[in-house]
């Protein structure tokens, strides 16, 4: 018994290493099969909130190796569906990150995933961005825009949310 234990040890370890290992070198933090949104630390988080190169190479890191399709750097030799598929993920990914910054700013009071690991996050997508269609991130009342928000339908709330980024990396550097 305590060998197999060993072997589920030694495959979440191998894992975790394949998945998060590229995060280490980037980020200089270690994250695990359990990682949540709210483990990231702030920095951390901000560099994934930025659009640009280096958050979309970052992301593509942690989904090609939760997929085992290798390193980002193999992205363009995959075929069509595949690429598809990392940018999809890539692109839901950055979403949840985003709502997590706004969250700890104090501008979302809660989104659907943001108690779920970034593994099932990759695992449950086409599930999960369902969900999210039905159940948008909810501006906190102290918003200043939360009357408006709180009178648009589900689709117009999760554009208004995603409209906010902007300012709200503009605010959360500030605080780091």
């Amino acid at each position: 018994m305590a060998k197999i234990v060993d072997l589920q040890s030694y495959r979440s370890r191998q894992i975790a290493e394949r998945v998060f290992g590229p995060w280490k070198k980037r980020f200089g933090e270690s994250y695990g099969e359990q990682t949540l949104l709210e483990d990231l630390s702030h920095a951390t988080l901000f560099r994934l909130a930025q659009p640009g190169d280096e958050s979309t190479a970052a992301f593509y890191e942690l989904v090609m190796g939760a997929l085992d399709l290798g390193p980002a750097e193999k992205f363009y030799y995959l075929d069509k569906a595949e690429q598809l598929r990392i940018v999809d993920l890539h692109l839901f990914l950055a979403d949840q990150v985003r709502y997590e910054l706004m969250r700890r700013l104090g501008w979302v009071k809660e989104f659907a995933v943001q108690k779920l690991a970034f593994m099932e996050l990759i695992e449950r997508i086409d599930q999960l961005k369902l969900h999210n269609r039905q159940d948008p991130p909810k501006l906190a009342e102290t918003h200043p825009d939360f009357a408006h928000f709180s009178e648009l339908n589900d689709l117009d709330k999760e554009s208004f949310v995603r409209r906010l980024l902007p300012q709200a990396l503009e605010e959360f550097r500030k605080k780091l």
